[in-house]
């Protein structure tokens, strides 16, 4: 049990450190660039695209590291569990994309948002919500079957609280829609 505690604070630390620069970077990207500054915004944006592609990866290879760590597989159990975990990964992935544009709308607008945009943004957030909690059901009840509802329950024990530590440090980072510009 301490070694989960500890396993999972050192997770939060990581996590932090890694998504932490990610934020500033989504931040600075919500200044208006002017006419002049047209090719240096371009080459802003691409930098920071690479830079959220780089984070990505790192929060990847951390997460699975972490859930390696506290799974504490056999060989043969691992050989089932990690497929399962690279296709729920590789899914997971592709919803992080369609939150990644939603938080750089965001970043853009959150000063001057108006209610349909504001609206709009909450309702696609929502969704990203739901289809990534529908994901780890689907994933749960796969593992569930190879595995046993013991290990099953321990992959979705560990999965959310990395995506709660993941989902916290994103949101402690944007500012407050309507506040500032």
């Amino acid at each position: 049990m301490k070694f989960s505690n500890c396993t999972l604070l050192t997770a939060s630390f990581i996590l932090a450190a890694v998504i932490s620069p990610l934020s500033r970077a989504q931040t600075s990207a919500q200044k208006t660039p002017s006419a002049d500054n047209a090719p240096a915004a371009d080459a802003e944006k691409r930098n920071i695209q690479a830079y959220i592609n780089l984070m990505r990866e790192n929060v990847r290879q951390d997460k699975a590291e972490i859930m390696g760590a506290i799974m504490v597989l056999s060989a043969a159990d691992a050989a089932k569990f990690w497929p399962i975990y690279s296709e729920y990964d590789t899914q997971l992935a592709k919803l992080n994309d369609q939150r990644v544009e939603n938080i750089k709308q965001y970043a853009r607008d959150y000063g001057q948002m108006t209610d349909d945009e504001a609206d709009q943004l909450v309702q696609k957030s929502m969704t990203y919500q739901k289809e990534r909690a529908e994901l780890l059901v689907q994933t749960y009840e796969k593992v569930k079957q190879a595995l046993g509802a013991v290990t099953a329950a321990r992959f979705a024990q560990v999965e959310h609280q990395l995506l709660l530590i993941i989902d916290l440090q994103i949101a402690s980072s944007l500012p407050v829609v309507g506040q500032g510009s």
